[in-house]
């Protein structure tokens, strides 16, 4: 693994397959931040005025429970939201950025949750002076719950929509016959991965033969662990063909999935 200047970080993945991530800076990350920021707001109110009742028993109470409860939805809300949206929350998703492990392995919970409990050491003194400060210091651009849970923010500007007729020739599609594994499939791959299954068809004509067989190879392996299809879709293809397919069913299906 190693981080240029120009703010890329490149991973290799346990398959040996090499892709780069663009990291997101301080200055994205704020804006996102602005954004979520509005969303805690207004949730807090909507809370705060149900808790109103309290107001009637104790004014000390009421208070008291309105601070628990904006501490809890602060907090909830990108824990909630990371792990829903797999490592994005509304201003994140905005602005085409997204919590991934630094490693490039599957977000856990658990480091979601990290992440955000150190938020608020993060956000010292004010407006996320120390957070800010980390993330230019950071080899990773990393705050400090980043650095703790291990994770990075990496952005994913919107790319224009391939052409998939140029490298989906084959018509015939045998996973088309199995549409809840194709949901599943889909639920499961990260854009990420999405990525590197359609950049691997876009360039397999650049690599030498030996290269493009080991190249589908892991790709294929890959995407098997995540879903199984029925043996009878994948009879006589080759992982080159099956990587297709993959992705046949990732685009055609779900345009745009780059984009999330």
């Amino acid at each position: 693994m190693n981080h240029e200047k120009t703010n890329i970080l490149t991973i290799r993945t346990p398959e040996g397959i090499l892709f780069s991530l663009r990291l997101s800076g301080p200055v994205n990350r704020f804006l996102a931040w602005i954004v979520d920021l509005a969303a805690i707001v207004a949730i807090s109110t909507i809370v705060r005025s149900l808790l109103g009742i309290f107001g009637l028993i104790s004014g000390d109470f009421a208070m008291a429970a309105s601070i628990l409860a904006y501490f809890v939805v602060s907090i909830g809300y990108s824990i909630v939201m990371e792990w829903r949206w797999r490592g994005q929350t509304l201003g994140k998703r905005l602005f085409n950025l997204r919590v991934m492990d630094e490693q490039g392995l599957h977000l856990r919970f658990s480091q979601i949750v990290i992440r955000n409990l150190l938020r608020f050491v993060d956000s010292l003194p004010a407006f996320y002076l120390v957070g800010g400060l980390s993330c230019l210091i950071s080899r990773r651009a990393q705050r400090l719950g980043d650095v703790a849970a291990n994770t990075i923010v990496v952005w994913n500007p919107a790319i224009p929509e391939p052409d998939l007729d140029q490298i989906l020739t084959d018509k015939y599609n045998s996973f088309r016959k199995y549409p809840h594994i194709e949901a599943r499939l889909r639920q499961r791959v990260s854009p990420q991965q999405a990525g590197i299954a359609l950049q691997a068809l876009l360039r397999r004509d650049e690599l030498d033969p030996v290269a493009r067989i080991e190249l589908f190879t892991s790709i294929a392996s890959h995407f098997r662990r995540i879903v199984e299809f029925p043996q009878e879709a994948i009879d006589g293809i080759s992982d080159e063909q099956y990587v297709r397919n993959i992705t046949d069913a990732l685009f055609r299906t779900q345009p745009g999935l780059l984009k999330r």
